[in-house]
């Protein structure tokens, strides 16, 4: 049997539940493991990783990765219901301006400093989400996963951000529990 590779330390590892929208997606930037809680922002590599995940042609930087780490608690405070003070405050670095380009009208985003532009970007889609579906933010229901998701079932009572993992696990726990207590 061969023995796993360890990946270089400049190499992030892979993290779970990608394809969320951009702040949830940077919510999930955080996850445990069997060896504890993982961030893929301790880094410019993690944040490399995370705009090419987000298909965000940016550079990264230590400006930028510092800035990603503002969004991401800003964006769990608001989402938790504690404070909308500090996503306001990540909002305030940027705007959008409206134009009309040959191609038709259009939207763009302008923010104070470009390390802030995928903060900023982060922060507008949780508005964005808030405003179509706030019931529909969800964190993970099992108790050692700090994931998030959007809810899409349809009729949305979905719990785990994997059914594959986390789902299993929890139904795996139960049976079990089940199992010895009729023993």
């Amino acid at each position: 049997m061969p023995l796993a590779r360890r990946l270089p330390s400049d190499v992030p590892a892979a993290r779970p539940h990608l394809g969320e929208p951009l702040a949830l997606d940077l919510l999930n930037t955080r996850w445990m493991t069997a060896e504890g809680r993982q961030d893929l922002l301790t880094d410019v590599a993690g944040v490399q990783r995370w705009l090419a995940d987000n298909e965000l042609d940016l550079p990264a930087d230590e400006a930028t990765r510092r800035a990603l780490v503002t969004a991401r608690e800003a964006i769990l405070r608001a989402v938790r219901g504690e404070t909308a003070d500090d996503l306001n405050t990540v909002l305030a670095r940027g705007r959008i301006r409206r134009v009309l380009t040959p191609a038709g009208p259009d939207s763009l985003p302008e923010v104070s400093a470009p390390a802030w532009l995928p903060a900023w970007l982060a922060a507008d889609n949780l508005l964005h989400l808030l405003a179509s579906s706030p019931d529909r933010i969800k964190q993970c229901a099992h108790p050692h996963c700090i994931l998030f998701f959007l809810d899409t079932s349809k009729n949305g009572t979905r719990r785990w951000h994997s059914m594959a993992s986390c789902g299993n696990r929890a139904k795996a726990t139960r049976h079990y529990a089940k199992k010895t207590h009729s023993e």
